[in-house]
């Protein structure tokens, strides 16, 4: 074995799925679903009887969380349905370029600058009035599936 230290750069993360398996009878409304590979909030459940030959059927009605779409999906109950990792972080807003991008002040300090404005218009008209009124802005990014989007604002008030 050699002495020389090996140093490790880590640009990936631990390799954590993206997803994970719940079975479908179990899934309730305000959950999160996998419907065509987007990831859904579930804003309706219905579950039909067993047929003669068979499982009992949920019928999934989703919202895209980052596009606002509506998805529907049926799946047998027995079955397993992906469920993303859904998280919630708040950043406090430092700039907005010219460009529609925003920097945004992580926990540890550092800046997180590849994130866009969203565009929910009233949300986008929120974020650009407060921040040239110079307001002291929280900004709550939701992410799932390798995908990020800004969905909430709060404000703590005007910077000192």
């Amino acid at each position: 074995m050699s002495d020389e230290e090996h140093h490790f750069e880590s640009k990936a993360d631990a390799g954590a799925s993206k997803t994970y398996p719940q079975q479908a009878g179990t899934i309730r409304k305000n959950g999160y679903i996998v419907i065509k590979a987007r990831p859904c909030k579930v804003v309706e459940v219905s579950t039909s009887k067993t047929g003669k030959h068979g499982h009992a059927k949920c019928h999934f009605v989703g919202i895209d969380i980052f596009t606002g779409k509506k998805l529907e999906d049926i799946v047998p109950s027995s079955h397993n349905c992906d469920v993303p990792h859904v998280n919630r972080t708040d950043y406090q807003l430092i700039d907005i370029s010219e460009d529609g991008f925003v920097s945004l002040l992580t926990d540890n300090g550092s800046t997180k600058d590849d994130l866009r404005l969203p565009t929910d218009d009233s949300l986008l008209t929120q974020i650009k009035d407060g921040f040239a009124e110079g307001k002291d802005l929280v900004v709550s990014v939701m992410s799932a599936m390798g995908e990020e989007q800004i969905c909430a604002l709060k404000d703590i008030g005007p910077k000192n």
